[in-house]
């Protein structure tokens, strides 16, 4: 068989003309980038192939289209994954360094203005002895451990960072976030009861009471918005802010109480009695060492972050730049979405570092008492809005 240029093999075809395109008729870029990347190292391992064996049926399937999805597909779950992954470690730096300027310090300095202090870190975890204590129920302290950091990982890439950068169809991608967001109480309780520690059972009992006391309300607000809307769609509801206003104006009240729910459903301080340091070690993770208790650590900023995704998506014009022409918001959507996150963030930093923990019969009476009652203010005003016709 005669030579055959490395050309013939990586042909960069349009993702959308492969038959087996998981995404219908809807471009999704990061997909678009990993099935690119296949084509490259597809292609080239199959030239490379046909080189020494001409002819042979491997190189052909290599760049078949239904193999080319199904290897796209594997990377464009690990670029998801790496794009989550950094912004979490960005949101941890960033974090570092505001605290420190509040602290009127200068923050972490290891390298890159301080961000390998982070990669550190993570290394320092991954090497520490992985110690289970004796009396544990073993298979779910693992089992909860494991759901807990899985679940938060995968909510985390679920989020939508523009009408092109998705992992599930708009539709239903806010019912799944927020089903999955309301699975963690349960298993940070029944990890609390595994480790067979008192301070780990009070510390899972405290965080259950806490998530489902600030949940019911976000519920209610997320409804709101929905009603606002007139659409459970993600990418409805950020194209309607886009056409009026953001949605935070008509719903200040519920906006406010939003923010802090989310801030409590993130376990983040005053709202972190879960793990109280000063009174329960560390709470319901007190159990857990080594890289367990560094990727638990890292579900908490991942929740954190849904959670600040969660408030620009309803309340703060998802990706979309107000008063712009539409052709500017389709250039860099992904950056000005992850910019009006790291800006939450920002809010819930100050938070930390400005206000003290509160008691626990505190945090149950803001839930119910406060935060409940304005959910079911906000409704209504959102209900005279749509009545009204104003909306």
């Amino acid at each position: 068989m005669a030579y055959s240029s490395i050309l013939d093999w990586i042909l960069f075809k349009d993702v959308m003309d492969n038959p087996f395109y998981p995404f219908g008729q809807t471009y999704n870029l990061p997909f678009d980038i990993s099935y690119k990347l296949w084509e490259l190292i597809g292609g080239t391992i199959a030239w490379l192939l046909n080189l020494v064996f001409p002819g042979n049926s491997i190189s052909l399937m290599l760049i078949s289209d239904s193999v080319a999805i199904a290897f796209g597909l594997i990377i464009f779950m690990v670029l998801i994954f790496a794009i989550v992954f950094l912004c979490t470690l960005l949101a941890l730096w960033f974090e570092r360094k505001v605290l420190g300027r509040i602290m009127d310090r200068r923050g972490t300095m290891i390298g890159l203005k301080g961000f390998m202090q982070n990669i550190a870190d993570g290394l320092k975890t991954f090497m520490k002895e992985d110690v289970v204590p004796r009396n544990v129920d073993k298979k779910t302290y693992i089992w909860t451990a494991g759901l807990i950091i899985g679940t938060s990982a995968l909510i985390a890439c679920m989020i939508p960072l523009s009408q092109r950068w998705f992992v599930v169809e708009y539709g239903t991608g806010l019912l799944i976030i927020m089903a999955l967001f309301a699975l963690a109480p349960f298993f940070i309780l029944v990890s609390g009861w595994a480790q067979n520690n008192k301070y780990s059972l009070i510390g899972g009992m405290r965080a259950a009471e806490l998530m489902i006391s600030y949940e019911v309300p976000m519920l209610i607000m997320m409804a709101s918005t929905i009603l606002l809307a007139g659409s459970f769609n993600i990418g409805d509801i950020v194209n309607a802010q886009y056409e009026k206003m953001w949605f935070f104006i008509p719903q200040i009240i519920g906006f406010i109480t939003f923010i802090f729910c989310a801030t409590a459903e993130s376990e983040r301080v005053p709202f972190d009695i879960a793990e109280a340091e000063a009174e329960l070690v560390e709470g319901w993770q007190t159990e857990y060492a080594g890289m367990k208790w560094g990727l638990i650590m890292l579900a908490d900023y991942l929740r954190g972050y849904v959670a600040c995704a969660m408030v620009v998506i309803l309340f703060l014009g998802g990706w979309l730049i107000p008063f712009a022409p539409m052709g500017w918001n389709g250039v860099i959507p992904e950056i000005v979405f992850l910019l009006k996150v790291w800006s939450v963030f920002f809010f819930m930093i100050v938070l930390r570092g400005t206000l003290a923990r509160v008691r626990t019969d505190q945090i149950v009476n803001i839930g119910w008492k406060i935060f409940m009652p304005l959910a079911v203010v906000n409704l209504m005003v959102v209900l005279l809005l749509k009545v009204g016709g104003w909306f």
